[in-house]
């Protein structure tokens, strides 16, 4: 397994995806994981060649993968998860004549404000993206809208190698408590009026900036919580904090968590909210909107990606259209939607109730796992 992420560092659903994933392949498959990063229990780490430590970080992630792949020759199958262990799985399969397989989380792409934060590296990334595809004995999409745009993004794949296998929810661990925050009875929350609450990294991808223009259209006594952290540029960091700021003079009830919580705590956050909030402007799929409806909490997303997948409008949640030309309409939409699950707490709660039986339904992490083992045995079968 061939992964950036991995625990306890873990900063995005890939990293979780990684992680549970391992977890629920070990009972069915021998599983060596190698990461990037400081050693930690349970993978073997590598770092960047110090030379490089000026580079470009796409640069310096390469470096790194090349020192994965020298470590892998013993594998049956390399399976890479997102550009930073493509290339890695590429020269596996070339080195050691072994099959790879690449699950796609995200595409280079479809993310274009990545050029921010990389610069030169984004092209970098997009070609070591495309590369790893196009080569794959197999790629695995995380939703069909993932498995869509993997092949009009990159139309020499052949359809027959792209497979769908969605993300799953460990319900064991995601479930409603009626334990309250300790965060938010800190920060003052009222835990007698709406809440509304947000997870997510800072970056362009999660519409974050959205969510908090359509505040200003949020009925009184509406609670805004985000819990927003780990900014991909300091220019992103700069911008929500001036938008955040200015909300915040507007109205009371807006709350800026900005440190990485342990997952309890989210599990207590998410429990204890009137809806949830994914305002994502690209999502393959969202692990994120899967806690949240584990957690029996009502969700409302922008219509993106592979989310339609996993919230089903009306039933377990809201659908907003997204259109990235017309942000206004979109943002009035989405406050509509807070108001109108805001101002029903008994269709929120059947809502939330729907969510946490279709999760436990439709995306149990073992049927993930024995569908990726079918895929390592057809490509190994194949070779």
């Amino acid at each position: 397994m061939l992964t950036r992420e991995y625990p306890p560092h873990i900063y995005g659903g890939a990293g979780v995806h990684v992680a549970e994933l391992v977890r629920h392949l070990h009972r069915l498959c021998d599983v060596d994981v190698h990461c990037i990063g400081e050693p930690r229990e349970g993978a073997v780490s590598h770092t960047p060649d110090p030379e490089l430590l000026a580079a470009n970080p796409a640069l310096q992630m390469m470096s790194a993968q090349v020192r994965m792949a020298a470590a892998v020759g013993a594998a049956e199958v390399a399976h890479s998860h997102t550009w930073y262990a493509g290339f890695a799985g590429h020269l596996a399969k070339n080195l050691y004549g072994i099959p790879h397989v690449v699950t796609a989380h995200s595409l280079e792409p479809r993310r274009p404000w990545k050029a921010e934060q990389l610069g030169g590296g984004y092209r970098l990334s997009s070609w070591s993206e495309h590369n790893a595809m196009a080569n794959a004995d197999a790629v695995i999409a995380v939703s069909s809208g993932m498995r869509n745009d993997v092949l009009d993004a990159y139309p020499d794949i052949d359809p027959g190698r792209v497979h769908v296998v969605r993300n799953g929810i460990d319900t064991a661990l995601w479930k409603y408590t009626a334990e309250p925050s300790e965060t938010l009875k800190n920060l003052g929350v009222d835990p007698t009026a709406p809440i509304v609450v947000f997870v997510g990294r800072i970056t362009r991808q999660k519409g974050l900036a959205h969510l908090i223009s359509a505040a200003r259209w949020f009925d009184s006594g509406i609670q805004l919580v985000l819990c927003a952290g780990a900014p991909d540029t300091p220019e992103i960091a700069a911008e929500i904090g001036g938008s955040y700021s200015a909300l915040s003079a507007s109205r009371p009830g807006v709350f800026w968590i900005q440190q990485i919580l342990p997952a309890d705590e989210i599990r207590r956050i998410l429990s204890a909210a009137t809806a949830f909030v994914c305002p994502s402007v690209y999502e393959p799929l969202g692990i994120v909107n899967l806690e949240a409806m584990a957690c029996n909490t009502a969700v409302i997303a922008s219509d993106v990606g592979g989310i339609p997948e996993v919230v089903e409008h009306g039933d377990t949640g809201l659908l907003v259209h997204y259109d990235a030309e017309d942000a206004e309409t979109y943002e009035n939409h989405l406050a509509i939607a807070v108001n109108r699950l805001c101002g029903s707490p008994e269709l929120s709660r059947l809502m939330g109730d729907s969510g946490r039986r279709r999760v436990a339904e439709k995306f149990a992490w073992t049927e993930v796992a024995a569908e990726t083992v079918k895929i390592y045995s057809d490509v190994i079968a194949g070779r």
